[in-house]
């Protein structure tokens, strides 16, 4: 199955955090918070202005990046989670 975005929306699949501290202590799924870090999977076409010229995105999918806290709804698609969100709500595109 595929999920096309439609405007300035964005699928997003979280990227799982360790489930180690750096000192070797394992966090159990409970305290665990969700991360705030993803990779986009999909971005639709655009938004458009108040003349009607379509502004393309400034992300593009295989992206990694930063997204708001309580930003997105999450869904299910083939059994994994993924979250779709509006260009507004992410952060910063992190570059390697």
């Amino acid at each position: 199955m595929k999920v096309v975005p439609l405007h300035d929306r964005i699928v997003v699949a979280r990227i799982e955090s360790e489930e180690k501290t750096a000192g070797g202590i394992i966090i159990p799924d409970t305290a665990k918070e969700k991360p705030q870090e993803g990779r986009i999977i999909a971005v639709g076409p655009g938004k458009r202005d108040k003349d009607g010229k379509l502004i393309p995105l400034d992300v593009k999918a295989g992206d990694r990046v930063l997204f708001a806290k309580w930003a997105g709804t999450e869904f299910k698609l083939d059994g994994k989670e993924h979250m779709i969100m509006k260009e507004d709500d992410i952060l910063g595109v992190i570059e390697s």
